[in-house]
Protein backbone atom coordinates (compact mmCIF):
# COMPACT_ATOMS: atom_id res chain seq x y z
CA UNK A 1 0.00 0.00 0.00
CA UNK A 2 2.90 2.34 0.77
CA UNK A 3 4.25 1.80 -2.72
CA UNK A 4 0.82 2.65 -4.11
CA UNK A 5 0.67 5.91 -2.15
CA UNK A 6 4.09 6.92 -3.47
CA UNK A 7 2.89 6.10 -6.97
CA UNK A 8 -0.19 8.24 -6.46
CA UNK A 9 2.04 11.18 -5.49
CA UNK A 10 3.95 10.67 -8.73
CA UNK A 11 0.76 10.39 -10.80
CA UNK A 12 -0.63 13.60 -9.36
CA UNK A 13 2.67 15.32 -10.06
CA UNK A 14 2.52 14.24 -13.69
CA UNK A 15 -0.97 15.68 -14.06
CA UNK A 16 0.25 18.99 -12.75
CA UNK A 17 3.40 19.04 -14.83
CA UNK A 18 1.71 18.03 -18.07
CA UNK A 19 -1.21 20.43 -17.77
CA UNK A 20 0.40 23.49 -16.21
CA UNK A 21 2.37 24.65 -19.23
CA UNK A 22 3.24 27.99 -17.65
CA UNK A 23 4.57 26.47 -14.45
CA UNK A 24 8.26 25.94 -13.90
CA UNK A 25 8.99 22.30 -14.72
CA UNK A 26 10.89 20.72 -11.87
CA UNK A 27 10.72 17.30 -10.19
CA UNK A 28 7.59 17.07 -8.05
CA UNK A 29 9.41 15.28 -5.26
CA UNK A 30 11.32 18.52 -4.71
CA UNK A 31 8.01 20.36 -4.18
CA UNK A 32 5.57 20.09 -1.30
CA UNK A 33 1.83 19.96 -1.88
CA UNK A 34 1.70 23.52 -0.55
CA UNK A 35 3.96 24.60 -3.42
CA UNK A 36 2.32 22.45 -6.10
CA UNK A 37 -1.14 23.76 -5.14
CA UNK A 38 -0.02 27.24 -4.19
CA UNK A 39 -2.52 29.30 -6.19
CA UNK A 40 -6.16 29.01 -7.25
CA UNK A 41 -4.89 28.54 -10.81
CA UNK A 42 -2.84 25.52 -9.68
CA UNK A 43 -5.88 24.05 -7.93
CA UNK A 44 -8.06 24.63 -11.01
CA UNK A 45 -5.53 22.82 -13.20
CA UNK A 46 -5.30 19.93 -10.73
CA UNK A 47 -9.12 19.71 -10.68
CA UNK A 48 -9.18 19.46 -14.46
CA UNK A 49 -6.69 16.62 -14.04
CA UNK A 50 -9.09 14.83 -11.71
CA UNK A 51 -11.91 15.07 -14.25
CA UNK A 52 -9.46 13.71 -16.84
CA UNK A 53 -9.04 10.55 -14.76
CA UNK A 54 -12.66 9.65 -15.53
CA UNK A 55 -12.02 9.37 -19.27
CA UNK A 56 -9.22 6.86 -18.88
CA UNK A 57 -10.05 3.40 -20.20
CA UNK A 58 -9.41 2.06 -16.70
CA UNK A 59 -12.39 4.10 -15.51
CA UNK A 60 -15.03 4.69 -18.18
CA UNK A 61 -14.85 1.36 -20.00
CA UNK A 62 -14.63 -0.78 -16.88
CA UNK A 63 -17.30 1.22 -15.07
CA UNK A 64 -19.77 0.47 -17.88
CA UNK A 65 -18.87 -3.14 -18.59
CA UNK A 66 -18.57 -4.28 -14.97
CA UNK A 67 -21.92 -2.68 -14.11
CA UNK A 68 -23.89 -3.62 -17.24
CA UNK A 69 -22.73 -7.01 -18.45
CA UNK A 70 -23.94 -9.00 -15.41
CA UNK A 71 -27.52 -7.97 -16.28
CA UNK A 72 -30.08 -9.13 -18.81
CA UNK A 73 -30.04 -6.26 -21.31
CA UNK A 74 -26.75 -7.22 -22.92
CA UNK A 75 -25.75 -10.66 -24.12
CA UNK A 76 -22.25 -12.04 -24.63
CA UNK A 77 -22.29 -13.74 -28.01
CA UNK A 78 -19.07 -15.75 -27.76
CA UNK A 79 -15.56 -15.97 -26.42
CA UNK A 80 -13.56 -12.74 -26.37
CA UNK A 81 -10.43 -11.28 -24.79
CA UNK A 82 -12.07 -8.87 -22.35
CA UNK A 83 -12.03 -10.27 -18.82
CA UNK A 84 -15.12 -8.22 -17.97
CA UNK A 85 -16.85 -11.14 -19.70
CA UNK A 86 -16.17 -13.06 -16.48
CA UNK A 87 -18.66 -10.66 -14.92
CA UNK A 88 -21.15 -11.38 -17.68
CA UNK A 89 -20.93 -15.12 -17.02
CA UNK A 90 -20.55 -14.82 -13.22
CA UNK A 91 -17.24 -16.68 -13.37
CA UNK A 92 -15.30 -13.94 -11.57
CA UNK A 93 -11.69 -14.36 -10.51
CA UNK A 94 -9.79 -12.17 -8.04
CA UNK A 95 -7.08 -11.34 -10.57
CA UNK A 96 -9.26 -10.08 -13.44
CA UNK A 97 -7.74 -6.91 -14.85
CA UNK A 98 -10.95 -4.83 -15.23
CA UNK A 99 -11.63 -4.90 -11.48
CA UNK A 100 -7.94 -4.49 -10.68
CA UNK A 101 -7.59 -1.45 -12.94
CA UNK A 102 -10.90 0.13 -11.92
CA UNK A 103 -10.04 -0.17 -8.21
CA UNK A 104 -6.61 1.38 -8.74
CA UNK A 105 -7.91 4.21 -10.94
CA UNK A 106 -10.67 4.96 -8.44
CA UNK A 107 -8.28 5.31 -5.52
CA UNK A 108 -5.91 7.42 -7.60
CA UNK A 109 -8.83 9.75 -8.17
CA UNK A 110 -9.79 9.69 -4.48
CA UNK A 111 -6.22 10.41 -3.40
CA UNK A 112 -5.89 13.30 -5.82
CA UNK A 113 -9.18 14.85 -4.74
CA UNK A 114 -8.06 14.53 -1.12
CA UNK A 115 -5.00 16.67 -1.79
CA UNK A 116 -7.23 19.50 -2.97
CA UNK A 117 -10.06 19.05 -0.46
CA UNK A 118 -7.67 19.09 2.48
CA UNK A 119 -5.73 22.03 1.07
CA UNK A 120 -8.71 24.44 0.94
CA UNK A 121 -10.27 26.08 3.98
CA UNK A 122 -14.00 26.71 3.56
CA UNK A 123 -14.84 30.31 2.80
CA UNK A 124 -11.46 31.37 1.38
CA UNK A 125 -13.11 32.51 -1.83
CA UNK A 126 -16.09 31.59 -4.02
CA UNK A 127 -13.71 30.06 -6.59
CA UNK A 128 -11.95 27.85 -4.05
CA UNK A 129 -15.26 26.83 -2.46
CA UNK A 130 -16.48 25.81 -5.94
CA UNK A 131 -13.35 23.76 -6.63
CA UNK A 132 -13.48 22.11 -3.24
CA UNK A 133 -17.12 21.22 -3.88
CA UNK A 134 -16.30 19.72 -7.27
CA UNK A 135 -13.60 17.54 -5.74
CA UNK A 136 -15.94 16.48 -2.93
CA UNK A 137 -18.42 15.36 -5.59
CA UNK A 138 -15.72 13.41 -7.46
CA UNK A 139 -14.57 11.73 -4.24
CA UNK A 140 -18.13 10.81 -3.31
CA UNK A 141 -18.86 9.44 -6.77
CA UNK A 142 -15.67 7.38 -6.76
CA UNK A 143 -16.46 5.79 -3.38
CA UNK A 144 -20.07 5.15 -4.41
CA UNK A 145 -19.11 3.51 -7.70
CA UNK A 146 -16.63 1.29 -5.86
CA UNK A 147 -19.06 0.13 -3.20
CA UNK A 148 -21.63 -0.78 -5.84
CA UNK A 149 -19.19 -3.22 -7.41
CA UNK A 150 -17.40 -4.63 -4.36
CA UNK A 151 -19.97 -4.30 -1.56
CA UNK A 152 -23.34 -6.00 -1.40
CA UNK A 153 -26.52 -3.98 -2.03
CA UNK A 154 -27.40 -1.73 0.90
CA UNK A 155 -30.78 -3.40 1.67
CA UNK A 156 -28.99 -6.70 2.33
CA UNK A 157 -28.20 -6.76 6.06
CA UNK A 158 -29.09 -3.04 6.30
CA UNK A 159 -25.70 -1.96 5.02
CA UNK A 160 -23.67 -3.89 7.59
CA UNK A 161 -21.86 -6.04 5.01
CA UNK A 162 -18.25 -5.19 4.12
CA UNK A 163 -17.90 -2.34 1.66
CA UNK A 164 -14.68 -0.66 0.54
CA UNK A 165 -12.12 1.48 2.40
CA UNK A 166 -13.20 5.09 2.85
CA UNK A 167 -10.13 7.24 2.29
CA UNK A 168 -10.55 10.89 3.23
CA UNK A 169 -6.94 12.02 3.66
CA UNK A 170 -3.61 11.81 1.86
CA UNK A 171 -1.69 10.53 4.90
CA UNK A 172 -4.06 7.96 6.30
CA UNK A 173 -3.42 4.47 7.59
CA UNK A 174 -1.22 2.65 5.08
CA UNK A 175 -3.34 -0.48 5.24
CA UNK A 176 -6.98 0.65 5.51
CA UNK A 177 -9.60 -1.97 6.28
CA UNK A 178 -12.95 -2.19 4.52
CA UNK A 179 -15.64 0.05 5.92
CA UNK A 180 -19.16 -1.32 5.99
CA UNK A 181 -21.48 -0.55 3.10
CA UNK A 182 -23.42 1.73 5.45
CA UNK A 183 -20.28 3.65 6.43
CA UNK A 184 -19.37 4.15 2.76
CA UNK A 185 -22.84 5.50 2.02
CA UNK A 186 -22.63 7.82 5.03
CA UNK A 187 -19.29 9.17 3.81
CA UNK A 188 -20.68 9.63 0.29
CA UNK A 189 -23.71 11.53 1.58
CA UNK A 190 -21.59 13.73 3.86
CA UNK A 191 -19.33 14.67 0.93
CA UNK A 192 -22.27 15.39 -1.34
CA UNK A 193 -24.14 17.52 1.17
CA UNK A 194 -21.04 19.60 1.82
CA UNK A 195 -20.31 19.86 -1.90
CA UNK A 196 -23.81 21.13 -2.55
CA UNK A 197 -23.39 23.85 0.06
CA UNK A 198 -20.05 25.01 -1.35
CA UNK A 199 -20.84 25.14 -5.07
CA UNK A 200 -22.62 28.20 -6.45
CA UNK A 201 -21.65 28.11 -10.14
CA UNK A 202 -24.04 26.53 -12.66
CA UNK A 203 -21.51 24.74 -14.84
CA UNK A 204 -22.40 22.59 -17.83
CA UNK A 205 -22.74 18.81 -17.76
CA UNK A 206 -18.99 18.25 -18.03
CA UNK A 207 -18.48 19.49 -14.48
CA UNK A 208 -20.03 19.14 -11.04
CA UNK A 209 -22.56 21.65 -9.77
CA UNK A 210 -25.19 21.74 -7.04
CA UNK A 211 -27.76 20.04 -9.30
CA UNK A 212 -25.27 17.29 -10.16
CA UNK A 213 -24.84 16.67 -6.44
CA UNK A 214 -28.61 16.58 -5.91
CA UNK A 215 -29.00 14.09 -8.75
CA UNK A 216 -26.45 11.71 -7.25
CA UNK A 217 -28.03 12.10 -3.82
CA UNK A 218 -31.35 11.00 -5.31
CA UNK A 219 -29.70 7.85 -6.62
CA UNK A 220 -27.81 7.14 -3.40
CA UNK A 221 -30.91 7.54 -1.22
CA UNK A 222 -32.95 5.36 -3.58
CA UNK A 223 -30.36 2.58 -3.29
CA UNK A 224 -30.55 2.91 0.51
CA UNK A 225 -34.35 2.63 0.38
CA UNK A 226 -34.62 6.11 1.89
CA UNK A 227 -37.50 6.86 -0.42
CA UNK A 228 -38.50 10.23 1.01
CA UNK A 229 -35.03 11.65 0.39
CA UNK A 230 -34.85 10.01 -3.04
CA UNK A 231 -38.01 11.95 -3.93
CA UNK A 232 -36.79 15.14 -2.28
CA UNK A 233 -33.55 15.29 -4.24
CA UNK A 234 -35.11 14.20 -7.52
CA UNK A 235 -37.57 17.06 -7.05
CA UNK A 236 -34.72 19.50 -6.42
CA UNK A 237 -33.18 18.60 -9.77
CA UNK A 238 -36.46 18.63 -11.67
CA UNK A 239 -37.65 21.91 -10.17
CA UNK A 240 -34.31 23.62 -10.80
CA UNK A 241 -35.44 23.90 -14.45
CA UNK A 242 -31.81 23.57 -15.51
CA UNK A 243 -32.64 20.43 -17.50
CA UNK A 244 -35.41 19.33 -19.85
CA UNK A 245 -36.17 15.97 -21.38
CA UNK A 246 -34.82 15.96 -24.91
CA UNK A 247 -37.43 15.84 -27.64
CA UNK A 248 -38.13 12.41 -29.06
CA UNK A 249 -36.09 13.10 -32.19
CA UNK A 250 -33.19 14.62 -30.27
CA UNK A 251 -33.29 11.70 -27.85
CA UNK A 252 -32.88 9.20 -30.67
CA UNK A 253 -29.83 11.10 -31.88
CA UNK A 254 -28.42 11.75 -28.40
CA UNK A 255 -25.32 9.51 -28.73
CA UNK A 256 -24.14 11.66 -31.64
CA UNK A 257 -24.44 14.95 -29.76
CA UNK A 258 -21.75 16.85 -27.94
CA UNK A 259 -23.14 16.13 -24.48
CA UNK A 260 -23.28 19.67 -23.15
CA UNK A 261 -25.70 20.50 -25.99
CA UNK A 262 -28.19 17.89 -24.76
CA UNK A 263 -30.65 19.58 -22.34
CA UNK A 264 -31.23 16.28 -20.52
CA UNK A 265 -27.63 15.51 -19.54
CA UNK A 266 -26.79 16.31 -15.92
CA UNK A 267 -23.27 14.85 -15.76
CA UNK A 268 -21.19 12.84 -18.22
CA UNK A 269 -17.70 11.48 -18.66
CA UNK A 270 -16.73 13.99 -21.32
CA UNK A 271 -14.62 12.53 -24.12
CA UNK A 272 -13.23 14.96 -26.69
CA UNK A 273 -11.85 14.05 -30.09
CA UNK A 274 -8.45 13.69 -28.43
CA UNK A 275 -9.91 11.09 -26.02
CA UNK A 276 -11.12 8.71 -28.74
CA UNK A 277 -10.18 5.17 -27.69
CA UNK A 278 -11.32 3.74 -31.05
CA UNK A 279 -11.44 -0.07 -30.78
CA UNK A 280 -10.65 0.08 -27.07
CA UNK A 281 -13.74 2.21 -26.43
CA UNK A 282 -16.83 0.67 -24.89
CA UNK A 283 -18.77 1.45 -28.08
CA UNK A 284 -16.54 -0.85 -30.09
CA UNK A 285 -17.59 -3.77 -27.89
CA UNK A 286 -21.26 -3.20 -28.76
CA UNK A 287 -21.20 -1.99 -32.33
CA UNK A 288 -19.68 -2.73 -35.73
CA UNK A 289 -20.86 -0.72 -38.70
CA UNK A 290 -23.04 -3.20 -40.65
CA UNK A 291 -21.95 -1.72 -43.97
CA UNK A 292 -18.19 -2.06 -43.49
CA UNK A 293 -17.85 -4.39 -40.48
CA UNK A 294 -14.63 -2.53 -39.73
CA UNK A 295 -15.38 -0.07 -36.93
CA UNK A 296 -15.46 -2.32 -33.87
CA UNK A 297 -15.67 -5.79 -32.38
CA UNK A 298 -19.45 -5.83 -31.97
CA UNK A 299 -19.55 -8.95 -29.79
CA UNK A 300 -22.04 -7.86 -27.10
CA UNK A 301 -25.59 -7.42 -28.33
CA UNK A 302 -28.97 -6.37 -27.04
CA UNK A 303 -30.48 -9.47 -25.46
CA UNK A 304 -33.37 -11.12 -27.22
CA UNK A 305 -35.46 -10.49 -24.09
CA UNK A 306 -34.93 -6.72 -24.22
CA UNK A 307 -35.44 -6.67 -27.99
CA UNK A 308 -38.78 -8.46 -27.61
CA UNK A 309 -39.83 -6.16 -24.78
CA UNK A 310 -39.12 -3.03 -26.82
CA UNK A 311 -40.89 -4.46 -29.84
CA UNK A 312 -44.13 -4.79 -27.91
CA UNK A 313 -44.44 -1.17 -29.08
CA UNK A 314 -42.66 -0.81 -32.45
CA UNK A 315 -42.91 2.98 -32.20
CA UNK A 316 -40.67 3.00 -29.11
CA UNK A 317 -37.89 5.51 -29.76
CA UNK A 318 -35.47 3.40 -27.72
CA UNK A 319 -35.28 0.95 -30.59
CA UNK A 320 -33.16 3.63 -32.26
CA UNK A 321 -30.27 2.60 -29.99
CA UNK A 322 -30.22 -0.86 -31.60
CA UNK A 323 -28.89 -1.62 -35.08
CA UNK A 324 -29.84 -5.15 -36.20
CA UNK A 325 -27.29 -6.64 -38.58
CA UNK A 326 -28.94 -7.85 -41.76
CA UNK A 327 -27.35 -9.19 -44.93
CA UNK A 328 -29.72 -9.40 -47.89
CA UNK A 329 -32.62 -9.06 -45.48
CA UNK A 330 -31.47 -11.95 -43.29
CA UNK A 331 -30.70 -11.29 -39.61
CA UNK A 332 -27.14 -12.38 -38.79
CA UNK A 333 -26.08 -14.41 -35.77
CA UNK A 334 -22.91 -15.05 -33.84
CA UNK A 335 -23.25 -18.42 -32.23
CA UNK A 336 -26.83 -18.60 -30.99
CA UNK A 337 -27.20 -14.83 -30.53
CA UNK A 338 -28.89 -12.53 -33.06
CA UNK A 339 -26.67 -9.57 -33.87
CA UNK A 340 -28.56 -6.68 -32.37
CA UNK A 341 -25.72 -4.15 -32.33
CA UNK A 342 -25.97 -1.40 -29.70
CA UNK A 343 -25.15 2.13 -30.90
CA UNK A 344 -25.67 4.11 -27.66
CA UNK A 345 -21.92 4.80 -27.42
CA UNK A 346 -21.13 5.63 -31.03
CA UNK A 347 -20.89 8.41 -33.59
CA UNK A 348 -20.35 11.43 -31.34
CA UNK A 349 -19.16 14.15 -33.72
CA UNK A 350 -19.23 11.58 -36.54
CA UNK A 351 -16.53 9.36 -35.00
CA UNK A 352 -17.53 5.69 -34.92
CA UNK A 353 -16.48 4.82 -31.37
CA UNK A 354 -16.40 8.24 -29.74
CA UNK A 355 -18.89 8.79 -26.91
CA UNK A 356 -19.23 10.69 -23.66
CA UNK A 357 -21.14 8.21 -21.49
CA UNK A 358 -23.86 9.85 -19.44
CA UNK A 359 -23.62 9.26 -15.69
CA UNK A 360 -26.67 11.27 -14.61
CA UNK A 361 -29.60 12.51 -16.68
CA UNK A 362 -33.04 13.91 -16.11
CA UNK A 363 -34.96 10.79 -17.16
CA UNK A 364 -33.34 8.92 -14.28
CA UNK A 365 -34.60 11.54 -11.83
CA UNK A 366 -38.20 10.90 -12.92
CA UNK A 367 -37.64 7.16 -12.63
CA UNK A 368 -35.92 7.46 -9.23
CA UNK A 369 -38.93 9.42 -8.08
CA UNK A 370 -41.34 6.91 -9.63
CA UNK A 371 -39.69 3.98 -7.85
CA UNK A 372 -39.76 5.82 -4.53
CA UNK A 373 -43.39 6.80 -5.10
CA UNK A 374 -44.29 3.16 -5.81
CA UNK A 375 -42.58 2.02 -2.62
CA UNK A 376 -44.43 4.59 -0.52
CA UNK A 377 -47.89 3.83 -1.90
CA UNK A 378 -48.15 6.84 -4.22
CA UNK A 379 -49.11 4.70 -7.19
CA UNK A 380 -50.74 7.37 -9.33
CA UNK A 381 -47.70 9.65 -9.05
CA UNK A 382 -45.42 6.72 -9.97
CA UNK A 383 -47.52 5.92 -13.05
CA UNK A 384 -47.53 9.59 -14.05
CA UNK A 385 -43.72 9.66 -14.06
CA UNK A 386 -43.51 6.41 -16.01
CA UNK A 387 -45.95 7.71 -18.61
CA UNK A 388 -43.94 10.92 -18.94
CA UNK A 389 -40.91 8.87 -19.94
CA UNK A 390 -42.94 6.64 -22.25
CA UNK A 391 -44.53 9.64 -23.93
CA UNK A 392 -41.10 11.06 -24.60
CA UNK A 393 -40.22 7.69 -26.15
CA UNK A 394 -42.98 8.32 -28.69
CA UNK A 395 -45.62 6.13 -27.06
CA UNK A 396 -49.26 7.05 -26.51
CA UNK A 397 -52.75 5.65 -26.08
CA UNK A 398 -52.82 2.00 -25.09
CA UNK A 399 -49.03 1.96 -24.69
CA UNK A 400 -49.38 4.07 -21.54
CA UNK A 401 -50.32 2.70 -18.12
CA UNK A 402 -53.05 3.44 -15.63
CA UNK A 403 -53.15 2.33 -12.01
CA UNK A 404 -55.90 -0.14 -12.93
CA UNK A 405 -54.35 -1.28 -16.23
CA UNK A 406 -50.82 -2.56 -15.63
CA UNK A 407 -50.73 -4.84 -18.69
CA UNK A 408 -49.91 -7.97 -16.72
CA UNK A 409 -46.93 -6.45 -14.86
CA UNK A 410 -48.48 -7.32 -11.49
CA UNK A 411 -47.62 -4.19 -9.53
CA UNK A 412 -46.79 -0.54 -10.03
CA UNK A 413 -43.25 -1.24 -8.77
CA UNK A 414 -42.80 -3.86 -11.50
CA UNK A 415 -43.95 -1.30 -14.07
CA UNK A 416 -41.37 1.19 -12.80
CA UNK A 417 -38.52 -1.31 -12.75
CA UNK A 418 -39.34 -2.43 -16.27
CA UNK A 419 -39.35 1.19 -17.44
CA UNK A 420 -35.96 1.72 -15.81
CA UNK A 421 -34.77 -1.31 -17.77
CA UNK A 422 -35.98 0.12 -21.06
CA UNK A 423 -34.93 3.72 -20.51
CA UNK A 424 -31.56 3.24 -18.80
CA UNK A 425 -30.44 0.21 -20.82
CA UNK A 426 -26.65 -0.20 -21.27
CA UNK A 427 -25.90 2.63 -18.80
CA UNK A 428 -24.91 0.40 -15.88
CA UNK A 429 -28.10 0.24 -13.80
CA UNK A 430 -29.86 -3.04 -14.48
CA UNK A 431 -28.02 -5.63 -12.29
CA UNK A 432 -28.09 -3.27 -9.31
CA UNK A 433 -31.76 -2.50 -9.87
CA UNK A 434 -32.53 -6.20 -9.64
CA UNK A 435 -30.40 -7.16 -6.67
CA UNK A 436 -31.13 -4.13 -4.47
CA UNK A 437 -34.82 -4.98 -4.95
CA UNK A 438 -34.19 -8.62 -3.98
CA UNK A 439 -35.00 -9.86 -7.47
CA UNK A 440 -33.17 -12.60 -9.37
CA UNK A 441 -31.45 -12.27 -12.72
CA UNK A 442 -33.20 -14.56 -15.21
CA UNK A 443 -31.80 -15.16 -18.68
CA UNK A 444 -34.18 -17.32 -20.68
CA UNK A 445 -32.71 -16.44 -24.06
CA UNK A 446 -29.68 -17.46 -26.12
CA UNK A 447 -26.20 -16.27 -25.24
CA UNK A 448 -22.90 -17.29 -23.67
CA UNK A 449 -24.12 -17.27 -20.07
CA UNK A 450 -21.42 -19.42 -18.49
CA UNK A 451 -23.07 -22.69 -17.52
CA UNK A 452 -26.18 -22.76 -19.72
CA UNK A 453 -26.49 -20.93 -23.02
CA UNK A 454 -30.28 -20.75 -22.90
CA UNK A 455 -31.31 -20.71 -19.23
CA UNK A 456 -29.42 -18.94 -16.47
CA UNK A 457 -30.49 -17.64 -13.08
CA UNK A 458 -28.69 -15.73 -10.33
CA UNK A 459 -30.30 -15.10 -6.95
CA UNK A 460 -29.72 -11.75 -5.21
CA UNK A 461 -28.03 -13.64 -2.35
CA UNK A 462 -25.44 -15.21 -4.67
CA UNK A 463 -21.81 -14.44 -3.69
CA UNK A 464 -21.00 -13.35 -7.25
CA UNK A 465 -23.53 -10.53 -7.23
CA UNK A 466 -20.42 -8.55 -6.23
CA UNK A 467 -16.86 -8.82 -7.48
CA UNK A 468 -13.83 -10.10 -5.63
CA UNK A 469 -11.57 -7.46 -4.13
CA UNK A 470 -8.64 -7.36 -6.59
CA UNK A 471 -6.05 -9.98 -5.67
CA UNK A 472 -3.22 -7.45 -5.95
CA UNK A 473 -4.83 -5.26 -3.28
CA UNK A 474 -5.45 -8.15 -0.90
CA UNK A 475 -1.83 -9.28 -1.29
CA UNK A 476 -0.52 -5.80 -0.47
CA UNK A 477 -2.98 -4.88 2.28
CA UNK A 478 -3.31 -7.47 5.05
CA UNK A 479 -6.43 -5.70 6.39
CA UNK A 480 -8.52 -6.20 3.26
CA UNK A 481 -10.82 -9.17 3.78
CA UNK A 482 -11.75 -10.89 0.51
CA UNK A 483 -15.35 -11.34 -0.59
CA UNK A 484 -16.51 -14.97 -0.29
Amino acid sequence: MKAKIIYQHILFALILLLTACDNELQPYDSKSTDVALATPADIQIATYGNYAMLVKEAYTRHFLTLNEWPGDNVVQSGADGDQASLGASYLHIPAMYPTTDFWAQSYKLIYSTNLIINKITDGESPLLDQLKGENLFLRAMAHFNLVRLFGRPYPQNKGENPGVPVVLGSDEELYPARNTVKEVYEAVIADLLKAGNLMKEAKNANFASKEVVDALLSRVYLYMEDNENAILYANKVISSNRYQLASTEMYKKSPTLVPETNPETIFNFRHTLADNKDKNAVGSLYYNDPETLSTGWGEYYTSEALWDLLNENPADARLAFITPHYIDGVLQYRGTSPQYFINKFNWQEGIANLASPVYLRLAEMYLNRAEAYAKTGKNQLAIDDVNLIRTRAGLSGSALYTVTALKGRGSVLNVVLEERRLELAYEGHRPGDLYRNNLPLVRAYPGLHGTDNFHFRVEPSDPRVVYYIPEREVNINRNLIQNP
